[in-house]
């Protein structure tokens, strides 16, 4: 018997993602190697295979020339937070505009909820500098709580901590999904321009980013 291929993540076609530590293509199905025993699962309800996305953080790069470096920057070094995964948060949430309301009331860059900026002490939530403060903190507490993988982290920013509990991994929500594979993407393209040879970026120095998985 060969031995089993390692992988990180199995992802069914119900939306859950299985982690394991290995699997084997048996026939019309595979033998899955998860903590505790071995599971049984049909080929045909297995979508992909993702590896494990760990964030791993990053010294800060020098700000780039770009809207609320300066800012941003400041909150990556206050919180030990990649600047970079920082912007591409920004990206996703408000595409930059510090006045964004979204139709859940989330609010400003960061796209904070009334009550989480309340929490984290954000008394102006439309004021560039606070809502990024406020953001990163939470970002950097999400970090701490999944141990850096970034998928989680995500998952857990977008449709909050509870439901990633209740589900014990990303939620099986299209929003969520796609909103990790958007947020991930951003980053990875910053830091591939970084590492560019026609770059004039500095790249941080630190593990290489992975590639995007399909989620």
């Amino acid at each position: 018997m060969a031995a089993p291929l390692r992988a990180e993540y199995i992802v069914l076609r119900s939306g859950q993602r299985i982690a394991v530590t290995g699997y084997e293509r048996i026939g019309d199905s595979y033998r899955l190697q998860v903590r505790g025993g071995v599971v049984q699962v049909a080929a045909s309800e297995i979508v992909s295979v993702e590896p494990q996305d760990v964030f791993q953080p990053l010294p800060p790069a020098p700000p780039e020339k770009g809207p609320f470096s300066e800012l941003i920057q400041s909150a990556a070094q206050s919180y030990g937070v990649d600047a970079d995964l920082i912007t591409s948060v920004i990206a996703v949430e408000s595409n930059f505009e510090p006045r964004a309301i979204s139709g859940r009331n989330a609010r400003g860059l960061m796209q904070l909820l009334p009550e989480t900026a309340q929490r984290l002490g954000v008394q102006n939530i439309f004021d560039p500098r606070e809502n990024i403060d406020g953001g990163t903190r939470y970002l950097k507490e999400l970090l701490d709580r999944y141990k850096n993988d970034l998928v989680l982290v995500l998952a857990a920013y977008n449709a909050g901590p509870d439901r990633v509990e209740q589900y014990g991994d990303v939620p099986p929500y299209a929003e969520t999904r796609a909103y990790v594979r958007r947020v991930r993407r951003n980053y990875e393209q910053r830091k591939t321009l970084q590492t560019s040879p026609t770059s004039n970026g500095v790249a941080a120095s630190g593990t290489k980013s992975k590639p995007t998985a399909s989620l």
